[in-house]
């Protein structure tokens, strides 16, 4: 279940079923003009809090010492207690990830260009590759994004969304696609099985959370954190 707690008054949202901290900022909280705020509460150097520079592509990398930039980059997977990753969004899902039995995690930033490369599941892969993840150890945390009934869009993206699952029943009507949804089944499909799942859409909760579309291309962004304990 999401709750809500207080970073100096200002709300961020996170799930009781990972117990590592995470959470997703709101409006009252931009990650970028507080580094050193989310930095103290994290208890982690500031140059150790990293976020790549995302592109809506399915490029993953690993965080590695003595490396600030991530260039091309819409995945970041996280081994390190000493250093913090945060992702940043305005309507494209959020997914946090944590592997329970190695103690790794990762965020990936699923637009719908994103879910369509399937970066959530690729992730996973990726952290199956170098850690021998077994996608049932993970925790998956989908955050707020475009709603199923305010994601309208193309029929070609429909399409492309459509080819990335097995069993579409109940994520798609018309040109409207649920990506919630979509990065639950992907996930599924490779075998993960614990999920958790913000009720929150960007634009219907556009008090709590930015939105691209809602807010004429807001250049403003919430944001995805995770740090290992």
């Amino acid at each position: 279940m999401f709750k809500t707690k207080k970073i100096n008054d200002k709300t961020v949202y996170y799930s009781d079923l990972l117990k590592t901290e995470h959470f997703f900022t709101s409006r009252e909280l931009i990650v970028k003009d507080n580094i050193e705020l989310v930095s103290k509460y994290l208890k982690i150097n500031p140059d150790n809090l990293i976020k790549p520079s995302q592109i809506h592509s399915a490029n993953i990398e690993t965080v590695v010492e003595n490396k600030k930039d991530y260039p091309d980059c819409d995945a970041l997977i996280l081994d390190k207690k000493d250093f913090a990753i945060y992702l940043n969004f305005a309507d494209c899902t959020p997914i946090i990830l944590y592997d329970e039995k190695n103690k790794t995690g990762a965020i990936a930033h699923a637009g719908w260009r994103g879910t369509a490369q399937q970066i959530a599941p690729k992730t996973v892969l990726k952290m199956k590759e170098i850690y021998k993840t077994n996608p049932e150890d993970i925790i998956a945390l989908i955050g707020p994004c475009i709603g199923f009934e305010c994601f309208e869009t193309s029929s070609e993206a429909i399409s492309k969304l459509k080819n990335t699952i097995k069993d579409t029943k109940g994520l798609f009507k018309d040109n409207f696609a649920d990506l919630k949804g979509i990065n639950k089944r992907q996930l599924e499909d490779i075998g993960v099985k614990k999920f958790d799942i913000c009720p929150y859409c960007t634009i219907c909760d556009n008090d709590k959370f930015f939105s691209y579309r809602k807010e004429n291309k807001t250049k403003n962004r919430h944001s995805a954190v995770l740090k290992l304990g």
